[in-house]
């Protein structure tokens, strides 16, 4: 066994130290994921979602580059810890059967958001261990089907410690 100091790196996450606590970044998988499906020169979108669009399964069985739009949720599936896309993903993942172009216009706004946010981290105060937990859920009826998403988080000292999602 080798100490080698403070880990920087662990499993593709950067750790910055500071005085004031710890920040985690993963720009650089971001940075490569980006470049990957070839979102360089998209425009940014300020929000990872537009609320207005309803996704729904593809009634048509018609499959728009399905095999691409599974590798990409597969990528972000890995980088979905964060709380800003886990749920925006999870709900993207459902339809990775047979996703349309409307699925492909959200998924496309989950990539430009992510480029926009590249640079931001997230810091993990020095501050009591207090435990925290925040909750939501949505229940929409369509036709005679019940589709209902529900997601809580826990947060320790003002990081996430644990969160889920589910429909």
């Amino acid at each position: 066994m080798k100490d080698m100091g403070e880990a920087d790196i662990i499993f593709g996450i950067k750790l910055i130290h500071s005085t004031d606590g710890i920040a985690i970044s993963q720009s650089h998988y971001v940075e490569k994921i980006i470049v990957k499906f070839g979102y360089q020169n998209s425009r940014i979108a300020k929000t990872c979602y537009d609320s207005s669009i309803a996704l729904f399964k593809n009634e048509n069985s018609v499959s728009v580059a399905q095999l691409r739009y599974f590798q990409i949720i597969g990528s972000l599936q890995y980088l979905a810890n964060g709380p800003d896309i886990s749920f925006f993903v999870s709900k993207l993942a459902r339809y990775t059967s047979c996703p349309d172009k409307i699925h492909w216009g959200a998924l496309n706004r989950v990539l430009r958001h992510l480029k926009g946010t590249v640079s931001l981290d997230m810091h993990y105060d020095r501050l009591p261990a207090v435990l925290k937990g925040y909750s939501d859920a949505s229940w929409i009826a369509k036709k005679f089907r019940i589709n209902g998403s529900s997601g809580y988080v826990f947060t320790l000292g003002g990081g996430v410690v644990y969160r889920k999602s589910a429909k």
